[in-house]
C-alpha cells in the first residue's frame, strides 16, 4: 500500500513557544529549554500557556495585521519562512502562484475575534454600530489560509482543515494527497494555533478538569505540562505554527531542492465513541493503518513521538495504544514534546514532526520534559527522559495526534534515501 508518489519535505517555517525557526527550536528541545510561561487572560487571570514571540511585522504591514487575526499572522510568518527555506524565489512563487496549494490545520477559529468584539461592545452599551466590519472575514473558517494567500498573492487552492488537535498532521496529509492527485506542484501545509487568545479555551478545559493551573503547590508554569507523568494535572494550551513545503521527489530533484525527509505513510480514523474521551482501540487501529500504508512493521520505527497532552485519561488511553503497537520492541524510542511547549492545538502534530526531523542528521533524540514516574495504570516502554544519542542511524519518525470528537491521525516520515 505504498504511496502513489514519493512526497518529500523541502521547506520548514515555524514559531513555537521556545523558538522561531527550526535551529533554535531544536536547540531548545535538546537542551531542555521550556517555552511555557505565565499568561494573563480575560476572566481567568494568570494561567500557564505557551506564548510565541515571533515578529508579526516581518512579512506583513501593521495595517494588514490590524485587519487580520493572530492565526493569520502565525500562518503568514510560518508560510513565508517555509517558502524561503525551500529556496523558492519571489520570481518562482509568482510564476507558480496558481500551482501552490495552502492547507492549514487548525483546532478552532473565530472564538478569539468574537470574544473580543463582544467585550468591546459592552464598553459601548452593546450598540452594534461599534461591531467591527472586519469581523466576518476574520472569523470565516478559511481565514488563516486565506490571509497567507493574500499576503503572498497565491492563487491556487486554499483551505483551513478543521481537525481538532490532530489538525497539524491532517494539514500535512491533505497537502500530500493533493500532490498525489496532481492538483498542485507545491503544498504549503501544516497547522497553526491562536488558542491562548480566547479565554473560553482555558475556561472550558478547566470546567472539564483537564487544565493544568498555577497553585501554591505548583507555582512554576514550566513544570505544569507533564506528559505521561504520575503527577500530571492536565494540559497547558499554547499558540504556534509550523508549515512545510511538500512536493514530489521528481519535482524536488528537478530544481535541486534540499530534502528534510520523505512521507512514507499516514492514516486517519475516528473513534465515534465520545465527544472528548479518546479510545485506545481506534488509536491502535490508526497507528497500524499508517504502518500498513507505508508497508512497514512497528519494529521498523526508530522514534515514536506521542500526542501525550498531560491529561489523566488521554495519556492512559494513548499509552495503551502505543503499548499494543510498539511495546514489544526495545529498538523503538518514544518521546513527547508537549512538556516543552504545551499543547499547540492545531499546530501540535506539525511542530512535533519538525522538532524530531533533525534526528535524521544529528542522531539525537529529544527528551520528554517534566516526566518523573509513571502511575500504576500506565507505562510506556523506552520513554526518553534525557537527550540521548541513538545507537544506530535514525531512519523513521512516527507521529501520532488525536483530538476531540474522536479524530486520530498518524504520520510516518523517513530519512530520504536515493533508490
Amino acid at each position: 500500500m505504498a504511496l502513489s508518489k514519493r512526497i518529500v519535505i523541502t521547506g520548514i517555517g515555524l514559531t513555537a513557544p521556545n523558538g522561531n525557526d527550526l535551529t533554535s527550536y531544536r536547540k531548545a528541545l535538546l537542551n531542555k529549554v521550556p517555552g511555557v510561561q505565565t499568561f494573563e487572560t480575560r476572566h481567568m487571570g494568570n494561567v500557564p500557556a505557551g506564548v510565541c514571540d515571533f515578529d508579526e511585522f516581518k512579512y506583513q504591514k501593521r495595517k494588514e495585521r490590524r485587519r487580520g487575526t493572530r492565526a493569520g499572522s502565525v500562518a503568514i510568518y510560518c508560510g513565508n519562512e517555509a517558502l524561503i527555506d525551500a529556496g523558492l524565489t519571489e520570481e518562482r512563487i509568482e510564476q507558480k502562484s496558481s500551482n501552490i496549494g495552502v492547507y492549514l490545520g487548525i483546532t478552532e477559529h473565530g472564538n478569539v475575534e468574537t470574544e473580543n468584539e463582544v467585550w468591546s461592545l459592552g464598553q459601548y452599551d452593546n450598540d452594534t454600530k461599534y461591531w467591527s466590519h472586519h469581523h466576518n472575514p476574520r472569523t470565516v473558517a478559511n481565514n488563516p489560509a486565506g490571509e497567507l494567500c493574500l499576503n503572498r498573492h497565491l492563487t491556487g487552492p486554499h483551505m483551513t482543515v478543521g481537525a481538532a488537535c490532530a489538525a497539524g498532521n491532517y494539514g500535512l496529509i491533505y497537502g500530500a494527497q493533493n500532490l498525489m492527485l496532481d492538483e498542485v506542484e507545491y503544498a504549503l501545509c501544516g497547522g497553526v494555533s491562536e488558542a491562548i487568545h480566547t479565554f473560553g479555551i482555558f475556561a472550558s478545559f478547566a470546567s472539564q478538569g483537564a487544565l493544568a493551573l498555577l497553585s501554591e503547590e505548583n507555582p512554576d508554569p514550566t513544570t505544569l505540562s507533564r506528559p505521561f507523568d504520575k503527577n500530571r494535572k492536565g494540559m497547558v494550551p499554547s499558540e504556534g505554527g509550523c508549515l512545510f513545503v511538500l512536493e514530489t521527489l521528481e519535482h524536488a530533484h528537478s530544481r535541486g531542492a534540499k530534502i528534510y525527509g520523505e512521507l512514507l505513510g499516514y492514516a486517519i480514523n475516528t473513534d465515534a465513541k465520545d465527544f472528548v474521551l479518546p479510545d485506545s482501540e481506534r488509536q491502535t487501529q490508526c497507528m497500524r493503518g499508517a504502518l500498513d500504508k507505508a508497508d512497514l512493521k512497528a519494529s521498523d520505527m526508530d522514534i515514536v513521538n506521542a500526542h501525550a497532552t498531560g491529561t489523566k485519561m488521554g495519556d492512559e488511553q494513548e499509552a495503551m495504544a502505543i503499548g499494543r503497537v510498539f511495546g514489544d520492541y526495545d529498538s523503538v524510542y518514544v518521546n513527547a514534546t508537549k512538556g516543552f511547549i504545551g499543547h499547540c492545538m492545531g499546530a501540535a502534530g506539525a511542530l512535533e514532526i519538525a522538532g524530531n526531523l533533525p534526528s535524521f542528521t544529528d542522531g539525537m533524540i529529544h527528551p520528554t520534559l517534566n516526566f518523573e514516574e509513571f502511575d500504576e495504570n500506565m507505562k510506556v516502554r523506552n520513554l526518553v527522559t534525557e537527550t540521548v544519542k541513538a545507537k544506530r542511524p535514525i531512519n523513521t519518525i512516527f507521529n501520532f495526534s488525536s483530538g476531540m470528537l474522536g479524530i486520530n491521525t498518524a504520520v510516518i516520515i523517513g530519512r530520504y534515501k536515493e533508490e
